[in-house]
């Protein structure tokens, strides 16, 4: 029998969660809140809409729902901006909720914490099918694997699986492919990882790579973009 996941508060005070038996953490020791707005929603969210201000809506694709941290901001964002956001995720191991209602992410950014509900909206939102979680965020949740899934027209990825020393088998080459065959034109893929082979697979793909500063306690990070 597997051993419980493990809530964790890493350096910047926002939790995270540990897996014991892949020894590995949901997020960056180093700041869970902070690696996510630095990595999926600086470099990923605002460059996409830097470049595309009037394309509606935003569909964006992440592999490893996880805590939710990364849909919850998301959603906050597209609140905030009243831009539509179309979300697709998938996470073939949900928490459960004694784990979820835990998570402090609500209480990181206080000028944001009307959006607190929307965080428990993001959870308890059904799997398998879409969902209106509030007026500019509809998400559908897979519970299944990158392997198995369904890909739809993207506009962004957000590509945070556990890193490649981990779970190898998300960031072959042959998956790569299929998320990048269901990229619009012009869409933007994001990760924290900068592995030297993800940026050589992603190249082979067609893709733009480039490498960018990592949010804190990382080098580098890596965002790749389709031609349009």
């Amino acid at each position: 029998m597997s051993e419980p996941l493990k809530i964790i508060t890493t350096e910047d005070g926002s939790h995270s969660l540990y897996h014991p038996t892949l020894n590995e953490t949901y997020h960056s020791f180093h700041g869970a809140y902070r690696e996510s707005i630095h990595v999926f929603m600086l470099y990923g969210l605002e460059t996409w809409f830097s470049r595309f201000p009037k394309k509606f809506p935003i569909r964006i694709f992440e592999v490893g729902f996880g805590t939710g941290l990364n849909a919850w901001l998301t959603l906050v964002w597209s609140e905030q901006y009243k831009v539509p956001v179309l979300y697709h995720t998938l996470e073939p191991f949900p928490l459960e909720k004694e784990i979820y209602e835990q998570l402090n992410y609500t209480e990181v950014d206080t000028s944001i914490y009307h959006f607190a509900p929307y965080f428990h909206s993001i959870h308890e939102a059904p799997w398998e099918r879409g969902a209106i979680v509030s007026e500019y965020f509809n998400m559908k949740k897979e519970k299944t694997t990158l392997q198995e899934a369904q890909l739809y027209a993207c506009d962004l990825v957000f590509f945070d699986a556990f890193a490649p020393s981990k779970q190898p088998e998300l960031w072959t080459k042959e998956l790569l492919s299929k998320v990048v065959d269901s990229m619009n034109p012009g869409a933007i893929f994001v990760t924290y990882s900068a592995k030297a082979q993800l940026k050589r697979d992603l190249a082979a793909l067609g893709l733009v790579v480039e490498t960018l500063p990592g949010p804190p306690g990382k080098k580098e990070m890596v965002r790749a973009c389709k031609p349009e």
